[in-house]
């Protein structure tokens, strides 16, 4: 064999081999690329020929979470907007239609007052409407033991009694149950307002529970206006209106239906025992 047909077939083979590593590469190559998108299944899937690019996964807000981290020094953001109101600013319920029925409250306290006519009463409340009856005598007595309520006058005294003889009850009902009771006294108290009627100062349980519009002081102020109000038509006051701007109302005004200039007061008489009179209206 001569030398250079030796020559030529080593040249040759290595030919072969360079393709078949060349081939060998190639098919490596293929399938590396066919592997990646086998694993990779957020790859978007497209007929292009040209390169793409790697979804990434993302979590929908709803599902998303996060994993423990440090503990934080306050509490974690709120994503609602921070709220100024106070948790009880949602009004009570005001139950409209009672079922007609009372409990008389157990509560009973001393005489108050060094005048003269003692006058003795009870406290009621209309069953089914959420307020109770011991917690209502309590607020009653308290208003009439005030000094700035009616036992000033030197002529009336009060007893809260729970049995035995009274002279006037004073009855929290339902708005309805109160038209109904004022109205046999011939008074159209349309779901709203108070009545004096009988033996009975009837309290509407809507004023009771969420006061007047037209009224700024407080809810107690507002349960004691009406107390004072009321009682006072019991023991013989009429009604009287704004002495003038910027003076307190008298607390025999309706002011419920507006101050006519005169500010929110819920006694009869100021802290030196100064009646707080105002002009004579029907």
């Amino acid at each position: 064999m001569r030398a250079t047909d030796r020559s030529s077939r080593r040249a040759a083979r290595r030919r072969r081999q360079r393709a078949v590593v060349l081939g060998c590469a190639a098919l490596l190559v293929v399938l590396g690329a066919g592997g990646y998108a086998a694993l990779s299944p957020d790859a978007p899937r497209t007929a292009s020929a040209g390169p793409t690019t790697q979804a990434r996964a993302v979590p929908p807000l709803t599902e998303q979470s996060a994993a423990p981290g440090p503990a934080a020094s306050g509490p974690a953001p709120s994503t609602a907007p921070p709220s100024t109101a106070p948790p009880s600013s949602a009004p009570p319920e005001v139950v409209e239609h009672g079922d007609g029925s009372f409990t008389t409250a157990s509560a009973s306290g001393g005489r108050v007052g060094t005048g003269s006519v003692l006058r003795r009463y009870r406290v009621e409340v209309e069953n089914g409407i959420g307020i109770d009856p011991n917690t209502a005598a309590a607020a009653v007595q308290a208003v009439l033991s005030d000094p700035r309520s009616w036992t000033t006058d030197g002529r009336d005294s009060f007893q809260l009694v729970s049995s035995g003889t009274y002279d006037f009850t004073v009855k929290i009902a339902s708005p309805d149950t109160a038209d109904a009771i004022c109205a046999t006294g011939g008074l159209d108290t349309r779901g709203e307002v108070n009545c004096d009627v009988g033996k009975q100062v009837v309290v509407n349980a809507k004023r009771w529970l969420t006061g007047s519009p037209e009224f700024d002081g407080s809810l107690d102020d507002y349960r004691a206006l009406i107390v004072n109000h009321e009682v006072g038509h019991r023991i013989g006051h009429g009604h009287e209106t704004c002495p003038g701007p910027g003076k307190p109302a008298p607390a025999m005004m309706q002011q419920i239906y507006g101050l006519k200039g005169c500010t929110a007061n819920a006694w009869p008489y100021d802290a030196k025992g100064t009646y707080l009179r105002g002009p004579s209206v029907p």
